[in-house]
């Protein structure tokens, strides 16, 4: 692919030493770390970006594309087709995504009901997933959304994601907030499946055990709502 790639510096804004300083200018902008998120599993067009954030205008998404590979966080790939593709430094903000991840989720507000896209479930897995529990467990799930398909291999307490048609010793074909409420609510299978909200093929008890490794850290507790 030919790739293009703006090396412009970033804006400055805090005037900090601090290597967090500097990460919340690279990343910091509305809408940008999840841009970034959406480009954890492989190159993206424009319109799959968009698709994945439907609250993003064109106009801000492209401003965050431009200011993006200013910083060397993506490249622009202009042939066969315009695409958007992490650098392999961008690739490294998985940790930080996830970290955020782990201690929001411990908010009193944070509310696992609302709206995710495919890419958003899927790096959940990998954040949430007990690595202790895991181990020892070899498990493929494949999971089919409406406009994107992956395969997770678990192995050796890891858990690697990759976007690809869905296939293994389970399938889940639904909505990302389908799979969140059965993954981290623990709704029953057969009752999604009765609803009408989920399709499954494979082994149930492959599938439960997988279902199993995923919980929501708890909530800390705030001093307003103890006093």
């Amino acid at each position: 692919m030919k790739s293009q790639k703006i090396t412009k510096s970033p804006p400055r804004w805090y005037d900090d030493a601090c290597g967090t300083a500097l990460g919340l200018e690279l990343l910091g902008e509305r809408w940008a770390m999840l841009v970034v998120r959406e480009l954890m599993f492989g190159p993206r067009r424009f319109s799959e970006l968009r698709a994945g954030l439907p609250g993003i205008s064109a106009n801000v998404l492209t401003q965050r594309l431009d200011g993006l590979a200013r910083a060397g966080v993506l490249v622009r790939h202009d042939a066969p087709s315009r695409c958007y593709e992490l650098t392999p430094w961008g690739y490294e903000a998985e940790e930080t995504i996830q970290a955020l991840g782990r201690w929001a989720a411990r908010s009193p507000d944070h509310d696992p009901a609302l709206p995710l896209s495919a890419a958003s479930m899927m790096l959940s897995l990998r954040t949430m997933l007990d690595r202790g529990r895991a181990v020892g467990l070899s498990l493929t799930i494949g999971f089919r959304f409406p406009r994107d398909s992956f395969v997770a291999r678990l192995a050796d307490g890891a858990l690697p994601v990759v976007r690809a048609p869905a296939a293994g010793d389970a399938v889940f074909a639904t909505t990302p907030e389908v799979m969140a409420a059965v993954i981290y609510a623990k709704r029953p299978i057969a009752e999604a499946e009765a609803a009408g909200d989920l399709a499954f093929a494979g082994n149930r008890a492959a599938a439960a055990a997988f279902i199993d490794l995923f919980h929501l850290p708890a909530k800390a507790v705030s001093p307003i709502a103890a006093g």
